[in-house]
């Protein structure tokens, strides 16, 4: 047996890491690529000596997706033209030119090769040079202005279709990419790493220009639903042309071994690497800003919000340090090389201990159901933040499943309990018992059949159990009723009874159940609960890493649920074999996490569809950071009790803190924040209205910083 669930102050400072096989080199994965003659894209990029013989560019032809056609094609893009008070949308689809105007066949293995398509659109001729040598793949994009004034050139988008969807796990595993990006302006990058965890992994680092962000286009119900992340396009700054100028970026692609060789060889190519020793703070804490460079930089100025502060140079390394005095946003920019800049962007809150206290009285006070006449009278409810009310799930045409009365919003009520654990306030005691009789009474059944809508007419969904479990052995250490631990043991048995043993749902509380019984003094009960775990982690094994599909094919809750569960039954049982398919199926976990110098990005899972099915403005796209990547924290948390690996616990502290972005300092909050420029052509990088789903967040930072 391990110790249970314990809270120590690791002190480890890490980069994210990722799994590798040494005997691997680099430069033994030459780059292959196929460029489509009629629209001059490359529609297949295939590292040498990849078992897999994986594709990392999305297929145009539209044999993956139908919707996905020529026009996306890698290298293609679109732009904006503004000249004489008018504005007109461009696309470049076709090259007016091509030379050489052939190249050496696919079947050859080419090591090496140049050409250039020209396009036109308008008054602008773009030049698109690529040339391959061996394992590093240089493309150049030139815009000239051919006409006779001046032109402006706005939104513009380059398209980088990276293989990044879901049809299911074998082949996610194998065969698709995690895209990491950072728009990062001159230092700007992609870290795509395929998805199963294991090398080789596919890099682009900017080597002149710059990126300013990313849009997502061909997200929707009717296309790929949650299953794909859509058509990735990065986007260019607006530009001023005079007649005859050009403006180029310049980016390079390359294979690597992981996240540490990703950031070796960027630095190879000139690029530089920023980094903060965290990027959420507590008012009055220390910000420690590094840029490290493999080359000798020029003029380097450091920039907090717009005011220069000091940095220091050692070697290719340049320090600084700075007080994060007030609550808000911070932007630490660094200038070099005449021109040329980059970012890290941090966040700073008043307390984090308040803020959770906030929250909590915000979700007592506002979102609680007090209407007697209501059938949801009790219930925690989704808060519409831009209309300052509880939102009661009736607006024609939307999505009522995620936003109804149980289901996701659970986590609520498991947050009050933790915090009445911490603060014994008898008010949040009051509104937890309201709250657990409406559990009891309107979500489920006599037999204790769970329901996420007091009609009990929708879906009898697994995940529910589990969190109206987590509820009941959370109140039965808030009140001590030994009645709160019948009703978790009850809830998990119909669960096992309906949905069996091969489900991976979120939040199983393996520790808190066994533990809660036990002190309960429900031996029979214990025995019999462990046994079902038992069984549950045996088919997790026996699956490894075929991941069976739930309400999503393929995703980062499917994965991390799996070891959150085999880390707990391995710490309650103390049998080996959970613990190594645990450890065995964790770099498949950490692929969906990047390495950016973001809050929003830092150690945070990829997910794109949250947004959509929870928020107010039903948006697919990418939503970084979303409260379920805290699950990871809590793989993270439980691995560290397991290895006493320290950086593992410094990882899942970093990512729960980030998430506390979603909380804001009067105690509202948002169900998800849509990171891209724009998806669909919608203008997104905003905190979606709803106050839904997030609380899960504070949920995992507690267990992570507290114990609970």
């Amino acid at each position: 047996m391990m110790n249970k669930y314990f809270y120590k102050p690791y002190m480890a400072v890490v980069l994210c890491v990722l799994s590798v096989n040494p005997s691997v080199q680099a430069d033994e994965h030459g780059i292959h690529i196929k460029i489509n003659t009629q629209t001059g894209a490359i529609n297949q990029l295939i590292l040498d000596h990849d078992p897999q013989n994986m594709n990392w560019i999305l297929q145009t032809d539209g044999s993956q997706y139908p919707w996905i056609t020529e026009k996306y094609g890698w290298g293609l893009g679109y732009l904006t033209l503004e000249s004489e008070n008018k504005k007109v949308k461009y696309e470049w689809k076709k090259p007016v030119s091509t030379s050489p105007t052939s190249y050496t066949p696919w079947d050859k293995k080419i090591s090496s090769f140049e050409q250039t398509q020209v396009y036109r659109v308008g008054n602008i001729r773009i030049d698109v040079k690529r040339s391959l040598d061996h394992d590093r793949l240089t493309e150049r994009y030139t815009f000239t202005n051919t006409g006779q004034t001046c032109t402006r050139i706005s939104d513009i988008g380059i398209y980088t279709p990276f293989n990044d969807n879901y049809p299911d796990a074998t082949t996610c595993i194998h065969s698709r990419t995690h895209a990491h990006i950072w728009d990062g302006e001159s230092a700007a990058y992609v870290n795509a790493l395929r998805m199963g965890g294991t090398a080789p992994h596919l890099g682009l680092v900017l080597t002149e220009g710059s990126i300013k962000s990313y849009d997502i286009l061909e997200r929707g119900i009717d296309k790929g639903n949650s299953h794909t992340r859509g058509v990735i396009a990065l986007n260019l700054p607006d530009t001023l042309l005079q007649s005859g100028s050009s403006y180029s970026i310049q980016w390079s692609l390359f294979p690597h071994l992981g996240n540490e060789d990703f950031k070796n060889k960027l630095l190879q190519q000139g690029s530089v690497w920023m980094s903060c020793n965290k990027y959420m703070f507590e008012k009055g804490e220390k910000a420690e800003i590094e840029l490290r460079s493999q080359y000798p930089l020029k003029d380097v100025k450091l920039l907090k919000n717009g005011k220069p502060i000091k940095i220091k140079q050692k070697g290719r390394v340049w320090k600084a340090e700075a007080i994060m005095e007030q609550p808000g946003e911070v932007r630490f920019e660094i200038l070099y090389n005449n021109g040329r800049r980059t970012h890290a962007d941090c966040l700073v809150h008043s307390s984090f201990d308040k803020l959770i206290e906030k929250r909590t009285e915000f979700i007592r006070t506002h979102q609680q159901m007090n209407d007697t006449n209501d059938m949801r009278y009790g219930a925690y409810m989704v808060y519409d933040n831009e209309a300052n009310r509880i939102y009661k799930n009736d607006t024609p045409n939307c999505n009522p499943v995620d936003r109804d009365e149980g289901a996701e919003r659970l986590g609520m009520g498991i947050l009050l309990a933790k915090q009445y654990l911490l603060t014994h306030k008898p008010e949040l005691k009051e509104s937890l018992l309201k709250y657990v009789h409406f559990v009891r009474e309107r979500l489920q059944t006599e037999d204790y059949t769970t329901y996420s809508s007091v009609d009990q007419k929708g879906r009898n969904r697994g995940y529910n159990y589990m969190w109206v479990a987590e509820l009941y052995f959370q109140m039965y250490k808030v009140t001590g009723n030994k009645q709160y631990a019948i009703d978790g043991y009850q809830t998990l048995c119909s669960m096992f009874r309906q949905f069996g043993y091969g489900f991976y749902a979120i939040n199983i509380p393996v520790c808190l159940g066994l533990q809660s019984l036990k002190k309960a003094g429900m031996t029979n009960e214990y025995e019999h609960l462990k046994d079902e775990f038992i069984k549950s982690g045996d088919v997790f094994v026996k699956n490894g890493m075929n991941y069976p599909k739930h309400e999503v094919n393929y995703e980062q809750s499917i994965v991390a649920p799996a070891l959150q569960f085999l880390l707990q039954l391995y710490i309650e049982t103390g049998i080996r074999k959970y613990f190594d398919e645990a450890q065995r199926q964790l770099p498949v976990l950490e692929a969906f996490n990047g390495c950016q110098p973001s809050y929003y990005l830092h150690d945070i899972s990829i997910r794109h569809w949250d947004g959509y099915w929870f928020g107010k403005r039903e948006l697919f796209g990418d939503t970084m950071p979303h409260y379920w990547s805290t699950i990871t924290a809590e793989v993270f948390h439980l691995y560290a009790q397991c290895t006493g690996k320290a950086a593992y616990q410094q990882r899942a502290e970093e990512i729960v803190r980030n998430n506390l972005c979603l909380f804001f300092e009067d105690g509202k909050a948002s169900c998800a924040y849509v990171y891209p420029h724009e998806v669909n052509g919608i203008k997104a990088q905003f905190y979606d209205e709803y106050a839904n789903d997030q609380d899960w967040a504070l949920v995992h930072y507690l267990l992570v910083n507290k114990g609970l």
